[in-house]
């Protein structure tokens, strides 16, 4: 079995999405001791926005040494999501949404022929079968029912996002509010690794 496990956090060893993320990995390793684990930086090691040079290269237009690495590194990482059968993500919530370089990750895995298609009938994800697991991390609270929660464009772009290319099986793991204070942080965080705990029992 293989796993990716991704993170985007910019914030380093602070990163509570970054803790979450390894916790999950961990708690799924001592599960299955047979998980073959392959890591995905994305703050360490970025992936270009996607640009029109991007989709010229893919219409196999000439294009710079530079820009040729940058699409070599996106085939890799677009192989690498196919490959696993357990994708892990660690995504805290920038500005209401997801980092950046995790939507640029996105933008790369997601290309028509590879892990969707067009049908008669609209859109079909390829990638069914794929469990993925979101270690999400929130400064405030925005779940469903809170005040806040229409400002979450963050899981629920997620959801959309791999709903799209076909992957239903998909657990939050949330730590949120831990931005308010150091007791909020630590008991969201815990609470977030029970959660944990109990859906890799």
């Amino acid at each position: 079995m293989k796993l990716l496990h991704v993170d985007s956090s910019i914030l380093g060893p602070g990163s509570v999405s970054r803790d979450l993320s390894a916790d999950v990995v961990a708690t799924l390793r001592r599960r299955h001791p047979d998980l073959a684990v392959t890591r995905l930086d994305l703050a360490a090691t970025p992936i270009g926005h996607l640009t029109a040079a991007h989709l010229a290269a893919a219409q196999s237009t000439p294009v710079d040494h530079a820009l040729k690495a940058d699409v070599a590194m996106g085939q890799v990482a677009l192989e690498g999501f196919l490959a696993a059968d357990i994708v892990v993500i660690g995504a805290p919530m920038y500005n209401f949404g997801v980092p950046s370089q995790l939507k640029a990750w996105i933008d790369r895995i997601s290309i028509a022929g590879k892990t969707f298609r067009y049908g008669e009938h609209g859109p079909i994800g390829l990638c069914a079968g794929k469990k993925l697991v979101i270690a999400s991390s929130r400064g405030g609270v925005y779940s469903e029912g809170s005040p806040a929660a229409v400002f979450d464009h963050q899981e629920t772009y997620l959801k959309a996002a791999f709903g799209f290319l076909g992957i239903t099986d998909i657990t939050f793991i949330r730590a949120e509010g831990v931005a308010m204070g150091p007791e909020a942080r630590s008991g969201a965080i815990a609470s977030a690794k029970q959660e944990t705990a109990a859906f890799a029992a």
